[in-house]
């Protein structure tokens, strides 16, 4: 039986979790593992602020005690729940941030975030003082825009362009970070506009588990 890689969407938006699913395509081959993307139909609409993130803990810590899988990747840039899961499970967990700000380290000297909603900035602030990475981030600009307004691609493109200019021209980031799943269908026209790289953190996450099971025994 083949190697399956499970990717969950920790809100209950199916259009994120598409979304996900286009973004990690690339990284399916004939052969490879699986490559698994779910909804967590328990979930909030959006992980927008921090009692979104604790909502999300309980039933995907239930998730990954119930499904069968080689690696899971929490697919939200908080990372709700990330070391509970990994409590829950012997089969290793990924976060998205992690992973993401992980991938921006080995492209560039300093980082910069793009985040949904400035509410979220004071919580992506916390994590990275946690990493230990405060000092590389060279900032964090919000698009004013919730998850579930994230497929309005016009407005999200010309916001997401507009920020992201700023954490390089006014903040001194030499890569950019897309701070929700949710933004993956914009990684690619953002990259060739600003000449930087621009990470998708699920993109990141699930790269990182293939290559664990790649190298793997």
């Amino acid at each position: 039986m083949s190697a399956r890689i499970l990717v969950i969407n920790p809100n209950s938006s199916a259009t994120v979790t598409d979304d996900i699913a286009r973004a990690v395509d690339g990284l399916r081959f004939e052969g490879g593992p699986a490559i698994d993307c779910m909804t967590l139909a328990e979930g909030p609409p959006g992980i927008e602020t921090q009692r979104h993130v604790d909502e999300a803990v309980a039933p995907l810590c239930r998730t990954v005690e119930r499904e069968s899988a080689d690696a899971f990747v929490i697919a939200c840039f908080s990372d709700p729940g990330l070391h509970a899961a990994r409590e829950a499970t012997g089969t290793p967990v990924f976060g998205i941030a992690q992973c993401g700000l992980l991938a921006a380290l080995a492209r560039g000297e300093r980082f910069g975030i793009v985040a949904i909603l400035e509410g979220s900035i004071p919580r992506h602030r916390r994590y990275m003082a946690s990493l230990g990475l405060s000092a590389r981030m060279a900032g964090e600009r919000a698009i004013g825009l919730g998850v579930t307004q994230l497929a309005q691609e016009d407005i999200v493109a010309a916001r997401m362009t507009q920020v992201a200019e700023q954490l390089r021209d006014e903040d001194g980031a030499d890569v950019v970070v897309l701070g929700c799943a949710g933004m993956a269908r914009y990684r690619a026209p953002l990259e060739a506009h600003l000449g930087c790289p621009v990470i998708d953190p699920s993109q990141a996450a699930v790269g990182m588990a293939l290559a664990m099971l790649r190298s793997s025994p």
